[in-house]
């Protein structure tokens, strides 16, 4: 299976987000504006870069349609399109597909067939300005360069093993 099409959004200049607490996240969803698909069958998935302030839709993928009938051979598509996103909003999701997301740094979180995209977003910017959850944290922290010299500065205090 592979991507049928797909739509790039460009931001040139100052329009364009980049901040620490920029993320990006997917959305499955048929008709851009709602969650309303599983992950396995997705017709598309709507991409956006969110930051605390603002949000950018930045790619549209679209599949097709899709039976959930199972075969795994579908899903390398859809998590080749997911690269860079931390997380992705679908209304059902399966084990095998979550066990993969999160191989791959992505969060899959299951909310309710039909959910606005524009809720899930306002949801996601609210937390990035009161301070992130658990899952969040972690997907910001794993962004950040690893400090190597850490270890040096441990060992220099005496640490060891």
């Amino acid at each position: 299976m592979t991507v049928e099409r797909r739509l790039k959004v460009m931001n040139f200049g100052a329009d364009a987000m980049g901040s620490e607490t920029t993320v990006t996240v997917a959305f499955a969803t048929g008709d851009l504006r709602h969650v309303d698909q599983h992950f396995g069958a997705a017709e598309s998935f709507a991409i956006y870069a969110i930051d605390p302030q603002r949000a950018r839709l930045q790619e549209v993928t679209q599949f097709g349609r899709l039976a959930m009938d199972g075969s795994e051979d579908k899903l390398s598509a859809k998590l080749t399109a997911l690269a860079g996103c931390i997380a992705v909003y679908c209304q059902a999701v399966g084990a095998s597909a979550v066990n993969q997301l999160r191989a791959k740094g992505i969060q899959p979180i299951k909310v309710a067939a039909g959910t606005p995209i524009t809720e899930l977003i306002t949801a996601l910017q609210e937390e990035l300005r009161a301070g992130p959850t658990a899952w969040l944290a972690r997907a910001l922290e794993a962004r950040q360069p690893r400090d190597g010299e850490r270890f040096d500065a441990m060992e220099s205090e005496g640490w060891s093993e």
